[in-house]
């Protein structure tokens, strides 16, 4: 039931620009430091010398955590408007087909999306390594996939609880402004136990896998109450 509500919900957001957003995210992140080391070359290059992989990848991850909390905020708030501003909430409850499963394709959607984008960074990293004149022999496959994984699975425990809200509320301020407020505040050095804070934790602590496991953890913890609330609450 639930694989025909994704298919369903994958067809809906074919010209809503949920795609464009997606691969718009990362190909923006990897053109920002390609800019970055193009104006400051040599700086650049002597600088991480001893590791040119590791500091390109150590540049864009400064920008995943706000990528990410804006693309779940933002992403989250796209899907459910779909059914919002068409005041088709009534007409798809109404089909023969669980609350449970569209709440949960809604979250499957939204955490599809998020996982594309983290894959195109980690390709768009390798890319601009070689224009950058990288060897590809070094290229750190394992950090790569770090890079796309590690944020990305730490960044549910927002995910959850912002998609919640969206779907549940036509007026979308509330999730919204607590989507912004929390990337920004993701960028500041706050404690790691911070949950804004997982997704840069997750790469750069050496217990990176802890902060993974605790988004992973609390996302779908969040996930059964926001389900079994949409399940009984009237969506406008």
């Amino acid at each position: 039931m639930i694989v025909q509500a994704i298919r369903s919900d994958l067809l809906k957001i074919n010209g809503k620009g949920l795609w464009f957003l997606t691969f718009l995210a990362p190909v923006g992140l990897i053109a920002m430091q390609g800019l970055n080391y193009g104006l400051r070359y040599d700086y650049m290059i002597k600088a991480y010398a001893d590791d040119p992989w590791g500091g390109l990848l150590n540049n864009i991850l400064m920008f995943v955590p706000i990528a990410l909390l804006m693309g779940i905020t933002i992403l989250s708030s796209m899907l459910a408007n779909v059914e919002h501003h068409t005041s088709a909430w009534k007409q798809l409850l109404a089909l023969p087909i669980s609350r449970y499963a569209v709440f949960g394709s809604k979250f499957a959607i939204v955490a599809l999306l998020l996982a594309v984008a983290s894959i195109v960074l980690a390709l768009g990293a390798f890319g601009l390594g070689l224009l950058l004149g990288f060897d590809a022999a070094d290229f750190p496959l394992t950090d790569a996939i770090k890079l796309a994984a590690y944020p990305y699975l730490a960044s549910w425990t927002l995910l959850t609880p912002v998609l919640w809200m969206c779907v549940t509320y036509r007026n979308q301020s509330l999730p919204i402004t607590i989507g912004i407020v929390a990337a920004l505040i993701s960028v500041f050095p706050l404690s790691e136990w911070v949950p804004t804070n997982w997704p840069l934790a997750s790469y750069k602590a050496e217990n990176g896998e802890t902060f993974v496991l605790a988004g992973l953890i609390i996302g779908l913890a969040i996930l059964l109450p926001a389900a079994v609330h949409f399940n009984r609450k009237d969506v406008n």
